[in-house]
């Protein structure tokens, strides 16, 4: 951790998180290029990733991001599903651009098609996924950051941050730090106080999943809802009694109001044939 400033090294809880989320599990193969970041191979064949080399190329990561004056300039790419969520929270919260899903070809060098983009900067979640970008990238001089693991080719790549981009965990988790420091670095939050969005926010979340926490929290409500409820019974049923032992109370208002609409019809009734009286003698005047 030489290589970066005081004020940038990660404090305890970063690097407990990145243990935790699997950050520094590689695979059992190892791309010639990313032999340096390898600290070691387990008995198992799988390679370990130097957590001190991720954090440094991360606070680089972040510097390049964060000196670009436009931040919607920045276009984040994520064809791998475990990746989508987690970059269109960090697009949602650095300001910059989120393609999640497949990358239509043609997006960065044919200028025809509606989904055309001029980003100064791409971030990728997977060299080998996102191939297509990165090769059309390349084509139109555009930097490119990536999440490679220690199978991932680096051509085309400028800045390669080494770890997992297999796991969910891992990929939010590294998408979390990567906005966190950008949002540090330009002054929208201290560096001092933890940031107040949680990386739960940038894990993938199965669909299906999700779907049955929704029905089943309605029903958990409504369980403890319908005891309460039910306790308060009694209550509602002696309330109904007092509404019907003031029945007599509200049958007289009801004749009250019929004898109104009776005094009502007896007014009309005279004051109409009152009036139809002076008429005809008005007519019999001129007449005469």
């Amino acid at each position: 951790m030489s290589k970066v400033p005081a004020a940038l090294s990660p404090v305890d809880q970063d690097i407990q998180n990145m243990l935790a989320a699997g950050t520094h599990l590689g695979t059992k193969n190892a791309d010639s290029k990313m032999n340096q970041y390898v600290w070691k191979r387990r008995s198992d064949g799988i390679h370990i990733i130097n957590i001190g080399k991720t954090w440094e190329k991360m606070v680089l990561a972040a510097r390049i991001i964060a000196a670009i004056e436009n931040p919607a300039d920045v276009c984040v790419i994520s064809a791998r599903p475990y990746g989508q969520r987690a970059a269109l929270k960090f697009a949602q919260y650095t300001g910059a651009q989120a393609i999640a899903g497949r990358f239509t070809p043609g997006t960065l060098t044919n200028y025809i098609t509606r989904s055309f983009r001029e980003p100064r900067l791409i971030i990728v979640t997977d060299p080998r996924t996102d191939h297509q970008a990165i090769k059309e990238a390349s084509y139109v001089n555009i930097p490119i950051i990536a999440f490679c693991d220690t199978d991932s080719p680096l051509r085309y790549v400028d800045v390669a941050i080494p770890q997992n981009n297999k796991s969910k965990h891992s990929i939010g988790l590294g998408y979390w730090l990567l906005a966190r420091e950008v949002l540090r670095l330009r002054g929208a939050i201290a560096r001092t106080t933890p940031w107040d969005v949680m990386v739960d926010m940038f894990f993938y979340r199965d669909p299906e999943e999700a779907e049955k926490e929704a029905e089943a929290a309605p029903e958990k409500f409504g369980q403890d809802y319908s005891t309460e409820w039910g306790a308060s019974a009694p209550e509602a049923a002696a309330t109904g009694l007092e509404w019907e032992a003031s029945g007599p109370g509200v049958a007289g208002v009801a004749a009250l109001a019929s004898a109104s609409v009776d005094d009502w019809g007896a007014t009309e009734t005279g004051e109409w044939g009152a009036a139809e009286a002076p008429a005809a003698g008005a007519t019999s005047t001129w007449e005469a």
